[in-house]
């Protein structure tokens, strides 16, 4: 045991000497190897020269352009109601969803015969009321010639009176006949009296008969009205929608079957910022009339308008913000209300700008522009609009010098740049068309055919250029993304 503890001891003394032996031959390279560093000659550093692709500035005028969201209307839209209560019995050909109608064309007939009855009751009311009118008229001229004639015998008896008193003042008379004659004379002016109220009475009734021949007319005129109401006419040319009427169908008055669009009388309505409307306004506080174009996304063939912004509106809605207007559509080909269109406002134009993509201005408002040998420069920009993946700045000194396109983490101030200057786009170059094949080309002539929600118009161009040799890329592309492959 006392070997054995002894011969353990003397391996760890030695494996602890060969480990301080190790540690120090280590440390006494490492100093070497340091000294050697420090009086050996030091290697030459090359700077790091970046790519950066640049582009020359135009400072100059540009028209900046608003874009925005809305939906396209009809500034003449009439709701469609029954005029009178009854059954459908006649319903035009093109009364139906998206059919064409043309002013003063009949839409429908509701059942006449109640209006008819009503209308030859009034008739023979008004007949009646005439006949009374002229049996009136006669009375009045009988009555007139009764009153006369009773006038007449008065005065005679007034004048046989004043005879039997003449006679008797010159004693040749007698009292009994003098009164007598009196009494006579009497009578007579009670007769008179008589029929001036028989007179009376027969211009009141004539009265009574002109009055009643009015209400007569007035019945028939109304009932003409009633019967002419069972007839439906449409008040200008247009397209039905929301029709919910078929024939042999009963119907309220008033109640709502469809309602006329005029296709021709679109404007666009679409909501901007607060911000946006104030760079719209013009002299005075006024929004001009502005030229907007109204872009309908159609799978790639685009249907576009032209416009001009007219109108605001009146007060903001509850839960609104910003300001609502309106454009009036000259051309709406293609367009129908309801359309979500996209708007382009152009703005007034603005001076001493230069067009620069987004990608060169930095968060800090200052562009990289490059500077003797090739170095680059920050330079403090004011941006004026966003237009997209475009901004309009303006600067000092900003004409004339070259940009640095695209912003990087290691571009800065200070750093050496190697310039590429892009060739600028060919702008008359076709876009891009490709090759179908059959199968392709039949799947998707296909798929338009029976997609309804593309307009008329549009699908007729894109059936057109699916059936040449070469198609657009563009559009393809959206076609079978919406068709899923």
């Amino acid at each position: 045991m006392r070997f054995l503890r002894r011969a353990l001891t003397g391996l760890f003394l030695m494996a602890l000497t060969v480990g301080l032996l190790a540690m120090a031959g280590q440390t006494i390279r490492g100093a070497l190897e340091a000294r050697w560093a420090d009086t050996g000659t030091p290697q030459p550093q090359r700077e790091r020269v970046f790519s950066a692709e640049v582009m020359t500035v135009t400072v100059g005028t540009e028209t900046p352009v608003l874009t925005a969201f809305g939906e396209v209307r009809s500034r003449r839209v009439l709701e469609l109601r029954a005029p009178a209560e009854g059954n459908v019995i006649d319903l035009a050909p093109g009364f139906e969803e998206g059919g064409s109608v043309s002013a003063g064309q009949v839409l429908l007939r509701i059942d006449p015969s109640e209006a008819q009855s009503a209308r030859d009751t009034a008739g023979a009311d008004l007949r009646d009321a005439e006949n009374e009118l002229t049996e009136a008229v006669a009375a009045v001229a009988l009555s007139r010639d009764d009153l006369a004639a009773a006038a007449t015998q008065a005065e005679l008896r007034q004048r046989a009176f004043a005879r039997q008193v003449d006679l008797l003042d010159r004693g040749v008379g007698s009292a009994a006949a003098v009164e007598t004659a009196e009494l006579a004379a009497a009578a007579a002016g009670q007769a008179v009296l008589s029929r001036r109220q028989a007179l009376a009475q027969a211009e009141a009734r004539l009265a009574q008969a002109r009055t009643a021949l009015d209400r007569r007319r007035i019945a028939l005129e109304e009932a003409e009205r009633m019967l002419a109401r069972t007839v439906l006419r449409a008040e200008f040319d247009g397209i039905l929608s929301e029709v919910d009427v078929v024939a042999g169908r009963l119907v309220n008055r008033n109640e709502m079957i469809a309602r006329l669009i005029d296709p021709e009388a679109l404007e666009v309505a679409f909501r901007i910022s607060a911000a946006q409307y104030a760079q719209l306004l013009g002299a005075g506080g006024v929004l001009s009339e502005a030229p907007v174009r109204v872009v309908l996304d159609t799978f790639g063939l685009d249907l576009s308008a032209e416009a001009v912004l007219t109108r605001e509106s009146g007060s903001v809605e509850a839960g609104q913000s910003g300001r609502l207007l309106f454009a009036r559509i000259d051309t709406a080909r293609g367009l129908r209300a309801g359309d979500f269109v996209r708007v382009e406002v152009q703005e007034p134009p603005v001076q001493g700008v230069a067009r620069l993509p987004a990608s060169a201005l930095g968060s800090d408002g200052q562009v990289l522009v490059l500077g003797e040998d090739n170095r680059l420069e920050a330079v403090a920009v004011d941006l004026v609009r966003r237009q997209g993946d475009a901004v309009l700045v303006r600067a000092a000194d900003l004409d004339g010098r070259e940009v640095v396109l695209a912003r990087t983490p290691v571009l800065g101030a200070g750093i050496r740049v190697n310039p590429v200057r892009p060739e600028a786009a060919d702008t008359t170059s076709e876009p891009e068309t490709i090759a179908l094949d059959p199968e392709r080309r039949a799947r998707l002539i296909a798929y338009v055919e029976s997609n309804r929600m593309i307009p008329a118009e549009a699908r007729a161009r894109m059936l057109d250029q699916l059936r040449q040799d070469t198609v657009p890329a563009q559009m393809v592309a959206r076609l079978e993304s919406r068709m899923g492959s």
